[in-house]
């Protein structure tokens, strides 16, 4: 039989089995990417060898960079909180202090254990430094009302960290280039730092609230059609990216921020939802293939080449330098707790040491560490250091994969169970500080007609 054909009789068995099977497949302690690599490495050279391509690195940019487009997207969708500091005080400690920490560390890690010069093992902090918004759904936000602060910082995180890692990979790059700092510090710090962050907040906004006009004003005279309705987003992601690219902005940032700003722009709150569901679904399926293609690329000897020093950066990584990260990086923060709905006051508490870890715990590496990694291979980054870092990679991708796939669903399922309590307590709290001070109100007035 054509090994095409046979490989297409395989996807397809294999996507009927994960949706038939998904009401099974969520309450065992794994995750789909982890099923997708398994059946990539069985179709690939180890196994069947059914699976050949051997696609360049142009290739997989391209790949890579749309499925993390819609899966920022998506993440900007479902984050519903106040665009005020205090709400994303958590966020900022996160992308702040823990990503820098995460690139330095590893960086430090490349350099002095590993033989990497400064520029290589920086860009190798940046690619491995920011946490994956794509294969992190499981410990994401579920839905627009969903109002637990973990899966809060990993969304917003995962939609940050994506893109502000950016600059990073170009200091790493430039310096593989000339190490002589002088030549290109200043415009390092003047273009690729504050000129692309500003240019991508910008563009998001600007580039989101216009299509929502646009499509707004449209559809006040005649309605679009509901079957492509939702082709919207893909519009909105594809025009914001390339216009922020085009004014040398960064394009992951600012597909982000349309997607915070797309659920506030549209007068039908069921449009964003709507968008949100169709973006999930695209995710998901996209999702399939870029892990499929992963398994399918793992070849034997490149990874015995490489294996102490990928399980030295991703050891270091998942059980080291994120969980110690995150804890240091949340030293003393609070949050404002947002559930009781109504409440007349809200309460400012300090995360919970449970959160804390899970924070470091869930630092997910996947698809976006993939798109940095090729995009470093197409500007540049070749020989011996190149294949070093690419495989690194490739197993940090791997490793992540297995250990946060086995652990996701039965820790995620504990600590939502533990915090639902935690979170009725403080609504029972909340009503019962509201009605007594109802009741000094009322007494008080009582006194004061009474006088």
């Amino acid at each position: 039989m054509d090994t095409y054909i046979l490989s297409l009789l395989v996807i397809g068995l294999l996507l009927l089995l994960i949706t038939l099977g998904s009401g099974w497949i969520n309450r065992l302690p794994l995750s789909y990417a982890l099923i997708y690599l398994v059946v990539g490495i069985f179709l690939g050279p180890g196994g069947l060898n059914l699976v050949t391509l051997r696609p360049d690195a142009a290739f997989l940019e391209h790949v890579t960079e749309f499925v993390v487009l819609i899966s920022l997207y998506s993440c900007g969708l479902k984050i519903n909180r106040p665009l005020q500091p205090w709400a994303w005080s958590s966020t900022a400690r996160l992308i702040g202090f823990l990503m820098p920490i995460s690139i330095g560390a590893i960086a430090l890690v490349g350099h002095w254990l590993l033989g990497l010069n400064w520029g290589a093992a920086i860009l190798l902090g940046a690619i491995l430094a920011p946490t994956d918004p794509v294969l992190a759904s499981e410990v994401q936000l579920s839905d627009r009302d969903d109002r637990n602060e973990l899966r809060f910082g990993l969304t917003s995180e995962g939609g940050l960290n994506d893109a502000l890692a950016f600059p990073f990979v170009y200091f790493g790059l430039h310096w593989i280039e000339d190490n002589n700092w002088e030549h290109w510090f200043k415009n390092w710090v003047a273009v690729d730092l504050l000129w692309a962050i500003a240019a991508g907040i910008v563009m998001g906004i600007l580039a989101s609230k216009a299509i929502a006009w646009v499509d707004q004003q449209v559809q006040r005279f005649r309605k679009v059609d509901e079957l492509i309705e939702d082709f919207t987003a893909l519009s909105t992601i594809l025009l914001t990216y390339s216009l922020t690219e085009v004014v040398n902005g960064y394009g992951f940032l600012a597909v982000f921020v349309a997607g915070l700003v797309a659920q506030r722009s549209y007068r039908n709150p069921e449009k964003p939802l709507s968008q949100l569901k169709f973006t999930e679904r695209i995710e998901k399926l996209a999702e399939v293939g870029v892990i499929v293609l992963l398994g399918s690329l793992l070849r034997i000897e490149p990874i015995l080449r490489f294996l102490d020093e990928a399980f030295l950066i991703a050891g270091s990584l998942i059980f080291v330098i994120r969980p110690v990260g995150a804890w240091v990086s949340t030293l003393g923060e609070k949050y404002t707790s947002l559930v009781p709905k109504g409440s007349r006051r809200n309460f400012r508490q300090r995360f919970r040491p449970t959160t804390r870890w899970l924070l470091g715990w869930f630092g997910i590496r996947g698809v976006g560490s993939l798109y940095y990694l090729t995009y470093a291979l197409g500007k540049g980054l070749k020989g011996d250091t190149g294949e070093m870092i690419a495989w690194i990679t490739y197993l940090t991708v791997v490793i992540s994969v297995v250990v946060h796939g086995v652990s996701s669903t039965p820790l995620m399922k504990w600590h939502d169970e533990s915090i639902s309590d935690i979170l009725e307590a403080e609504a029972v709290t909340s009503e019962a500080s509201n009605q007594s001070s109802g009741q000094t109100s009322s007494e008080s007035s009582g006194q004061a007609s009474g006088k």
